[in-house]
């Protein structure tokens, strides 16, 4: 899966970056499609493999003259609004379709090469060339533009779909916190008083959602808020090992990932179990990457009826429009344990 663009991927310009190899590379190709063009339709049998090689030469001269002529005048070009751009950008483009021509033409009658250059383009070579190359760079610049505003939508789309997401699993916890608060404010006031703070950061974060993400560690200390609230419910049945200090806080991850998966793990695997257990929240380094394994014993009977397949699907799909990457969200069961395994790709929040 290709990764959606982010605001930081679209530049403010509908105009590229003339100077990357890719848009090189792509100058290059459309150049020489142009020239197989323009030899294919008038040129006699015998002549076109030389007028190929000829007008690919001229092609590409103009393209990656224009190409280094629109690079070196990029932060210009940059600062203005997009007709402004659009129109410096052609002009520019059809200043150098003229002067290479002028120059070519110069050149042919210097150096005795007018014999070589195919019949059909001596005749008005220079007003061909220049029509040819004004169609073309119109083309062009039209065709960046396009490309632009549908990138400006895929994102817009994109940071819908992620809120739309993140708001389905926003209240999961609501009622439960609630009861605890209820049950605490006569007999604890103060510990009442701590859950409701705890549970006010949570949905603090949770109606920030900023589109680039938030540091993991403040991820990581919204989900002991969390905790904090379901061992005043759960009491010692809920038992935590905590082992996340050789992640790197900084990694940036959608907001309330990984309260979920917890909250999954507790309703799925220390509720029902009169017992309780142990909840395992245990995190490592993958190079650049984190990796975040949370597992928790099963009941009796399996998962609760209902299942966790919705809340598990919302968030590998939060991921996905996150990071542009599937498979970051891993589960499986194994020694009557159920297994979260999430890869945090490295990525800074801006």
């Amino acid at each position: 899966m290709t990764r959606p663009a982010t605001s930081r991927d679209i530049p403010a310009t509908f105009l590229p970056d003339f100077c990357g190899l890719r848009v090189v590379f792509a100058v290059v190709v459309i150049g020489e499609m142009l020239a197989l063009v323009l030899t294919l339709a008038p040129a006699a049998t015998g002549e076109r493999w030389s007028a190929l090689g000829l007008a690919s030469l001229y092609v590409q001269w103009v393209a990656l003259t224009g190409t280094a002529t629109l690079c070196l005048a990029r932060r210009h070009l940059a600062r203005l609004g997009d007709v402004p751009a659009a129109t410096l950008a052609y002009l520019l483009l059809l200043t150098v379709i003229a002067a290479v021509a002028l120059i070519t033409l110069a050149l042919a009658a210097r150096l005795g090469l007018d014999p070589l250059l195919p019949a059909n383009w001596r005749d008005g070579f220079f007003w061909r060339s220049l029509a040819i190359g004004a169609i073309a760079a119109a083309v062009s610049l039209r065709y960046f533009y396009v490309r632009h505003q549908w990138q400006r939508q895929v994102l817009a789309e994109a940071r819908a779909h992620l809120e739309a997401l993140q708001a389905r699993i926003r209240p999961h916890f609501l009622f439960n916190s609630l009861n605890t608060v209820a049950s605490l404010t006569r007999s604890r006031p103060e510990l009442a008083e701590a859950t409701i703070e705890d549970l006010a950061e949570l949905f603090r974060a949770s109606l920030g959602n900023p589109a680039d993400g938030v540091p993991l560690a403040v991820e990581l200390e919204l989900a002991q808020r969390y905790l904090n609230i379901e061992r005043l419910r759960l009491g010692e049945r809920l038992q935590v090992s905590w082992e996340v200090a050789d992640l790197d806080g900084e990694l940036a991850l959608p907001a309330l990932i990984v309260q979920p998966l917890l909250e999954n793990a507790v309703y799925h695997g220390i509720e029902p179990r009169a017992e309780g257990g142990t909840l395992r929240v245990h995190g490592r380094r993958d190079g650049a990457d984190g990796v975040l394994e949370i597992d928790n014993p099963l009941a009796s009977g399996g998962l609760r009826p209902g299942g966790n397949h919705m809340a598990l699907e919302n968030i590998r799909a939060r991921l996905a429009a996150f990071y542009g990457r599937d498979g970051l969200l891993q589960t499986a069961v194994a020694d009557d344990r159920f297994h979260a395994t999430l890869r945090l790709p490295a990525r800074r929040p801006s």
